[in-house]
């Protein structure tokens, strides 16, 4: 392939990765009417583990399967993304799509404040100024400009639960992030495929507890058939082809970029939720801008940054909403 088509590829790569991150919790919220959060992350995981492994047969050999000298990490890779998994779809459940969406763009501002923590690399005040802009903007989404506390209080208390669920399963995500990050000589594929499968383990582990706890509604045949095409956009499109899709489109138009596009994820939720008839209140549009209008000035602040030095800047940014 010409390297003039590279970046064209790639930018297309990316866009069609937002479309379908972008519609994937009102999808699963929709699949939701019939299939809990549980449920529908062990359907999403096992079978996008499923086909990552027959993939990875196929291009690296049985041999890839080996987990030998990296069993703890791997593990608790595997825990950070069957956590995440499990919190962001259970809270998925109680809150709603056009909030969740927002709260998960609060990644790349965890990812940054734990590398500071564990690795000591401090982000810039810049950068620290941007996050806590993001922050505030998901607290006036959720709060509905602090206005609408109280009235949620009263009427829907589960759903501020259900956004603490999603907040907390972001931070399973980072988790995820971080120690994969410490994970040497594999293939992205091999990475994704085999901390994909540990956390299918895990969460197929953990269903009968929540089974018995009554967390679990099991649906009937005709239930499944019906939430088909949800569950494979969740799982085949939402992790197997949207990992695929990201990687090229970093690979083409590089990382910095790719993040910049991936901020367009709201706006997809957003229309999607329209479309499906919901009413997106002004302080969810308004919490949204802020936190993209931050990330976006952080995105433009780290270009400067890695413009004007050779030594490597610490990207406050990760694609971990886009698996969780």
């Amino acid at each position: 392939m010409p390297a003039s088509s590279k970046p064209g590829l790639g930018l297309t790569a990316v866009l069609v990765t937002v479309l379908i991150w972008g519609t994937q919790f009102p999808i699963a919220k929709s699949a939701m009417a019939v299939m809990d959060g549980f449920t529908l992350s062990l359907f999403r995981y096992g079978i996008a583990s499923a086909v990552l492994l027959v993939i990875l047969y196929l291009r690296e050999g049985a041999g890839s399967f080996s987990i030998s000298g990296r069993v703890p990490i791997t593990v608790l890779a595997g825990l950070g993304m069957a956590s995440s998994a499990i919190l962001v779809f259970v809270g998925l459940e109680l809150t709603r799509p056009e909030i969740a969406v927002v709260i998960i763009q609060l990644q790349p501002a965890m990812t940054a404040l734990a590398e500071w923590r564990m690795h000591g690399r401090k982000p810039s005040r810049f950068t620290l100024v941007c996050l806590a802009v993001a922050f505030c903007g998901v607290v006036f989404a959720v709060t509905g400009g602090g206005v609408g506390l109280p009235a949620l209080l009263r009427t829907n208390p589960t759903e501020l639960f259900g956004d603490l669920m999603v907040w907390l399963g972001s931070m399973g995500w980072v988790v995820y992030t971080v120690l994969t990050g410490r994970i040497k000589g594999w293939s992205a594929l091999r990475l994704s495929s085999v901390s994909c499968a540990a956390g299918a383990v895990l969460i197929a582990a953990a269903w009968p507890c929540a089974w018995l706890a009554g967390f679990i509604h099991w649906p009937n045949w005709a239930q499944l058939v019906s939430v088909g095409p949800s569950v494979a956009h969740v799982s085949l499109l939402g992790v197997v082809v949207a990992m695929f899709l990201w990687n090229v489109g970093v690979q083409g138009i590089g990382p910095l970029n790719s993040m910049l596009l991936l901020h367009l994820m709201p706006i997809i939720t957003f229309a999607y939720r329209a479309l499906q008839g919901a009413r997106i209140g002004w302080p969810e549009i308004i919490g949204a801008a802020v936190v993209i209008g931050a990330l976006i000035a952080n995105n433009v602040h780290i270009r400067r940054l890695a413009a004007g030095r050779s030594d490597p800047v610490v990207i406050a940014e990760a694609p971990g909403a886009r698996a969780s």
